[in-house]
């Protein structure tokens, strides 16, 4: 790999990087701040396990958390493959909200994106 490459990669790694923890941090600090307006986007079955505000306050700390893994730059393929799967949930479990798929599939593909990246970098 030729050192242009190289470096086209890593700042391709790291706008994604920071695309995504943009959009964790801010689904997750907004959902703290107002859990009503989020537990619409739950799927039903998790209504049935936990109260809907306990679980938007638990995904919303799993987001920060994410957001803050992938900004420090450890472990990023793992950050990356947690981004992923986090995303495709998400995409799966919101497919009636037609509204927002096409938007969460983009995300499910930048993160996609990095793990590929990233996978030589464990």
């Amino acid at each position: 790999m030729t050192a242009t490459h190289n470096n086209d990669s890593q700042a391709a790694a790291l706008v994604l990087r920071l695309g995504l923890a943009f959009i964790f941090a801010y689904a997750g600090i907004a959902s703290f701040l107002s859990p009503l307006e989020w537990t619409g986007y739950l799927p039903s079955f998790v209504g049935a396990l936990v109260p809907a505000t306990l679980a938007v306050q638990l995904m919303a700390f799993v987001e920060v958390v994410l957001a803050v893994w992938l900004v420090s730059g450890v472990y990023l393929f793992y950050a990356s493959i947690a981004s992923t799967v986090l995303l495709a949930g998400i995409t799966v479990a919101n497919l009636g909200l037609l509204v927002i798929t096409f938007r969460d599939v983009g995300l499910v593909a930048a993160a996609l994106a990095l793990t590929l990246l990233m996978r030589n970098h464990k």
